[in-house]
C-alpha cells in the first residue's frame, strides 16, 4: 500500500501558484456568470408583469364591452314593444320641386301604371244622369273611370269629340262628359241612319231608343232607316263600342285625300319601298312618358323626349299620311310597309315632316318630336297596325 501510495505522481511545487492565476482569469468584468443570470432573470420579471397587464386589461375591456351590447340590445327591444314618438308629426310643403327624370339608358322603364287599383271614395254607380268633370292635377283616364265606375274606354269614347282617339290630350282644366253607364256618345249627324249608327256600335237600334235620358220614343222617331232626330243632338248608346277601323288606306288604294284622320292622306303609290318585316325603335329613347299600350282606350306607347328630338322609320316603306290629323294625334305621319303593316307617329312639330308619298328607309329621319294635338307635353305616341288592327309594339320593336 505503502507503494501504490508513493507511486502516485506528486503535484509541482508550483501548482497552488497556478490555481490563483485560472480563478484571476474567470473574475474578469462582463463574464460573471451569477450577475448575467440574475439580470436575465429580472428583465424577465419586468416583460412578464407587463404581458399580465396588458391581458387583464384586454379582458376587462371584453367584459364592458358584452355588458354594454346586452344593455343596449335590451332597451332596443323594449323600445321596440312600447314606441313611443318624440317628434310633433308635420305637413309636408304644399310646393314641392319635381324630381328630374332621367331618360339616359332607360329601356324599359315606364312613369304610369295602369293596373293601379281603384281609389276609395267611388262615386255612386246609381246616377241616372250624364254630367260635366274637370280634369285635376294627377288625374288620367284610368283614375277617372274608376272613380265613377266605368271603363276607361267609355270615358274616351263619350268624349271624342274632345280627346279624339286617344286620351294623350287630357289636361287639368279639360271638361269631361261622365254617362250614367257604360257605352259611348253619339252626336247625331245629318244624313244618318238609326239602324246603321246602332251596328256601327253594336247594339239594336231599340236601345238607343228606348234609353230614357235620349229623349226618344219610336212614335217621334219613325221611319229608322230616315229617322226624325235633330241634327247635333246627343245621344247615350248604353253598351256600345267603338270597333277598329281602317283609319287609312293602304298606298295601293285611292283615296280622296281627306281620310278620317284628316286632310293629310294619300293614296294610290303602286311602286315604292317594301318593309323588312322587322321594326327598330322609333326614338333614341325608350322609356315611356305617358301610357302604355291598353287597347282600346290607348292604341300605342308614348315615348318620352324633348321637344325636336328625332323620330325615325321603324321599317322602309312609302308615306301614306303626313300633315295635321283631326283626332288628336296633331301633326301625323302614316308609313305603310305593305303586306297590311302600318306605322303611326304623331304629336311632331310643324314643317318638319316629310311629305306625303315619300319614300323612306328604315331608321330614316321623318319628323321632329313636339306637342302638337290633344298632347301636355313633348313626346312620341306610337302605333302599329296589321290590317286596320293595333298591335302590341314591344312584340315587335328592337
Amino acid at each position: 500500500m505503502n507503494k501504490n501510495f508513493d507511486s502516485q505522481p506528486l503535484e509541482p511545487e508550483n501548482a497552488s501558484q497556478k490555481e490563483p492565476a485560472t480563478i484571476e482569469a474567470t473574475n474578469e468584468p462582463g463574464i460573471d456568470k451569477d450577475d448575467t443570470h440574475i439580470k436575465f432573470l429580472s428583465k424577465f420579471s419586468v416583460l412578464s408583469r407587463i404581458a399580465i397587464y396588458a391581458i387583464a386589461f384586454i379582458v376587462v375591456v371584453l367584459i364592458a364591452w358584452g355588458v354594454g351590447a346586452l344593455v343596449t340590445n335590451g332597451t332596443q327591444a323594449s323600445a321596440e314593444l312600447t314606441p313611443t314618438s318624440t317628434v310633433a308629426p308635420t305637413k309636408a310643403p304644399v310646393i314641392v320641386s319635381t324630381p328630374v327624370m332621367i331618360s339616359e339608358n332607360k329601356v324599359d322603364g315606364i312613369s304610369r301604371r295602369l293596373d293601379m287599383e281603384a281609389p276609395q271614395g267611388v262615386e255612386s254607380t246609381n246616377r241616372q244622369d250624364v254630367f260635366t268633370y274637370t280634369v285635376e292635377a294627377g288625374d288620367n283616364i284610368f283614375d277617372i273611370a274608376q272613380k265613377f265606375g266605368l271603363k276607361p274606354e267609355t270615358v274616351l269614347w263619350s268624349n271624342r269629340y274632345t280627346l279624339g282617339d286617344t286620351p294623350d290630350g287630357l289636361g287639368i282644366g279639360v271638361d269631361l262628359v261622365i254617362l250614367p253607364v257604360d257605352g259611348l256618345y253619339h252626336r247625331w249627324s245629318e244624313g244618318e241612319g238609326l239602324n246603321g249608327v246602332a251596328s256601327f256600335y253594336g247594339v239594336d237600334p231599340d236601345v238607343i231608343v228606348n234609353y230614357p235620358l235620349n229623349g226618344l220614343s219610336k212614335e217621334n222617331v219613325g221611319d229608322y232607316a230616315n229617322p226624325n232626330i235633330q241634327p247635333g243632338t246627343m245621344l247615350v248608346v248604353p253598351g256600345g263600342t267603338r270597333p277598329n277601323v281602317s283609319w287609312v288606306s293602304a298606298r295601293d288604294q285611292e283615296v280622296s285625300g281627306n281620310s278620317y284622320l284628316g286632310p293629310g292622306a294619300c293614296g294610290g303609290i303602286i311602286y315604292g319601298n317594301v318593309g323588312t318585316g322587322s321594326f327598330t325603335w322609333p326614338t333614341t329613347a325608350h322609356w315611356l312618358s305617358g301610357y302604355e299600350y291598353n287597347p282600346p282606350v290607348h292604341n300605342g306607347l308614348d315615348f318620352g323626349g324633348d321637344f325636336g328630338s328625332p323620330i325615325y322609320a321603324a321599317d322602309s316603306g312609302v308615306i301614306v299620311y303626313s300633315g295635321w290629323s283631326d283626332r288628336g294625334y296633331g301633326n301625323l305621319i302614316v308609313i305603310d310597309h305593305d303586306g297590311g303593316w302600318q306605322t303611326y307617329y304623331s304629336h311632331m312639330i310643324d314643317g318638319t315632316l316629310l311629305p306625303c308619298g315619300s319614300n323612306v328607309q328604315k331608321g330614316q329621319l321623318i319628323a321632329s318630336m313636339g306637342s302638337t294635338g290633344n298632347s301636355t307635353g313633348p313626346h312620341l305616341h306610337f302605333e302599329m297596325r296589321l290590317n286596320g288592327y293595333p298591335v302590341n309594339p314591344w312584340d315587335f320593336l328592337n
